[in-house]
């Protein structure tokens, strides 16, 4: 399978995927349901997952891996810790500021160390899963809920990936930069509209 193939695949599966959660209401079908279109409900949520999967295909090689399961698992850390009734200060904050960040990693990151782009993208997903565990609802069960973000969360990864290798692909490579740039941009759009 080609990379432009990959992206589509990656792409369509994302779209069919959500008729299958269209019907929620079901046991803890609502809890995967819920926790599945939270990550696609919000803009900032949703530059940052994509920017993650763009940051693994300009890094390359291990990175397309280990940088979205980074990001899952300690997105799946600060959902825990909201659960819990932890407090964590400045999240709509620290949300914006990833965007920008990921954004900005993906853009100028080809050369970004693996370590430091593990560590940035950990430290930021614990804000994401944070908010997602917040604003889990009562009646959802919390670890159909998880799944439910954490899937939704590696198909925008994933998309991220087929995206930069797409990007890769236009202008002799120069369309990635481009890319992470136009999110980081985004990014400070979210932090502004940030009260």
């Amino acid at each position: 399978m080609t990379r432009r193939h990959a992206g589509l695949a990656a792409a369509l599966l994302l779209l069919s995927s959500q008729a299958a959660f269209a019907h929620p209401g079901h046991g803890d079908a609502a809890g995967l349901a819920h926790g599945f279109a939270h990550p696609l409900s919000g803009a900032d949520h949703l530059l940052a997952m994509v920017a993650v999967g763009l940051l693994a295909a300009a890094r390359g090689g291990r990175a397309l891996w280990a940088v979205p399961l980074a990001f899952l698992g300690m997105m799946a850390v600060g959902g825990a810790l909201a659960a819990a009734g932890s407090a964590l200060p400045f999240v709509e904050t620290g949300i914006g500021l990833s965007v920008v960040a990921f954004g900005l990693a993906a853009a100028f990151g080809a050369g970004l160390p693996l370590a430091a782009a593990l560590a940035l993208v950990g430290t930021f997903a614990v804000f994401h899963g944070y908010a997602h565990g917040a604003e889990m609802p009562e009646t959802a069960s919390g670890l159909a809920y998880g799944i439910g973000f954490l899937a939704a969360s590696a198909l925008l990864h994933l998309a991220g990936i087929g995206l930069g290798f797409g990007a890769g692909r236009v202008a002799q490579g120069r369309a990635l930069p481009f890319a992470g740039a136009a999110v980081a941009v985004a990014g400070v759009a979210v932090l502004a509209g940030i009260h």
